[in-house]
C-alpha cells in the first residue's frame, strides 16, 4: 500500500539540493508538492522537472527567516490543496566558517534564523495543518552528521544542527499521539551547492566591516569535501525509504562517521560513570 499517494507535502529549500532530491522521490509515490524556495529562479526550474514526472506541484518564494512568510506559504496550500500532510524542512545554509574569533555576530544570526529558527517556523505554520484533518503525517527535518559530531571552526553550523537534532527528539515525542511521524535527516557529504550559501546571504545578515572568516584555503577545502560526497540523487530515495519504516535518525553514510559517533558516546558513558564513583557528590551536606 502507498501511504503517500494523493497527499500534499510542504518542502523548504525545494527548488534543489537534498530539498528537489526529496521532491522527486515523493513525486515518484505520487505526493502533491508545495515547492518553497528563496531563489525563484529555480522554483521554476524544479517546478518543470517535477511537472514532467508527473506531479501537482505549487511554487512559492519562502526566506524561512521570516514567519510570516510560512504562514503565507500555509495558506497558499490549503487554498491550492486543500490539506497537508507532510513537512520538510530542508532550506539551510552554512554559516561562516574560519577561526572562531573571526566569525562575526551577523553571520551567526544568519545559521540561527534559517536552519534553526525556520525549522520552528515552519513547524509552526504546518502543523497545525497536518493536525487538523486528523490522518497523521510526516514532518522531516534536515540536519547534518554536524549535528551528531562537532565540526572544528564551523561553530555556528553545529550549534544549529545540534539543535535541530534535539528538537527533532522533542517533536517525535510530543506529536506521536497525532500519529504524526517526526524523521531528522543527518547527512554526510553530499554533492549539493551548501559552500556557497552566501549567495543567498541576505543584506540583513551582513554590515560593511564584516570579517573575512575563513581562508581561501579553508574555503577550497570545504567545497572539496562537498564535491566529493554522495550524488544528491540518492538521498530523497532513502528518505522515503526511511520514513516508511518510522526512522528517527535518517542516515546516508555509515563509514567513518558511525565509529566517531560510537566514539563520542563511549565519552559520555564513560562521563557518567565517573558521576557514580564521585566522592563529592556523594557526601551528605
Amino acid at each position: 500500500m502507498n501511504v503517500f499517494k494523493g497527499k500534499t507535502a510542504v518542502i523548504s529549500g525545494g527548488a534543489e539540493g537534498i530539498g528537489l532530491s526529496i521532491a522527486k522521490a515523493l513525486a515518484r509515490q505520487g505526493m502533491q508538492l508545495v515547492l518553497a524556495d528563496i531563489n525563484e529562479e529555480s522554483l521554476v526550474e524544479a517546478s518543470t522537472e517535477l511537472q514532467a514526472l508527473g506531479a501537482s506541484v505549487l511554487t512559492a518564494k519562502l526566506d524561512v527567516a521570516q514567519p510570516d512568510q510560512w504562514q503565507a506559504v500555509a495558506q497558499q496550500a490549503i487554498d491550492r490543496f486543500g490539506s497537508v500532510h507532510m513537512l520538510v524542512n530542508n532550506a539551510g545554509v552554512g554559516g561562516e566558517s574560519g577561526p572562531f574569533e573571526q566569525q562575526g555576530i551577523d553571520g551567526w544570526r544568519w545559521a540561527v534564523d534559517v536552519n534553526l529558527m525556520g525549522v520552528v517556523y515552519g513547524g509552526m505554520a504546518i502543523v497545525p495543518l497536518i493536525k487538523a484533518h486528523g490522518e497523521g503525517g510526516w514532518i522531516i527535518n534536515v540536519a547534518s552528521m554536524a549535528g551528531h559530531l562537532g565540526l572544528p571552526m564551523g561553530g555556528a553550523y553545529t550549534a544549529t544542527k545540534f539543535a535541530v537534532v534535539g528538537l527533532s527528539e522533542s517533536w517525535a515525542e510530543e506529536f506521536a499521539g497525532a500519529d504524526i511521524h517526526v524523521s531528522v535527516l543527518c547527512p554526510g557529504f553530499v554533492k549539493t551547492r551548501i559552500h556557497e550559501s552566501q549567495r543567498n546571504r541576505p543584506k540583513r545578515y551582513t554590515s560593511e566591516n564584516m570579517p573575512k572568516s575563513a581562508t581561501e584555503s579553508q574555503e577550497l577545502q570545504i567545497k572539496r569535501y562537498v564535491e566529493s560526497g554522495m550524488p544528491v540523487e540518492l538521498v530523497g530515495n532513502r528518505v522515503v525509504e526511511a520514513i516508511a519504516a518510522k526512522e528517527l535518525y535518517i542516515f546516508t553514510h555509515s563509514e567513518g562517521f558511525r565509529e566517531a559517533v560510537q566514539k563520542r558516546f563511549s565519552a559520555i558513558d564513560t562521563a557518567f560513570a565517573g558521576v557514580s564513583s564521585s566522592q563529592c557528590l556523594s557526601e551528605t551536606p
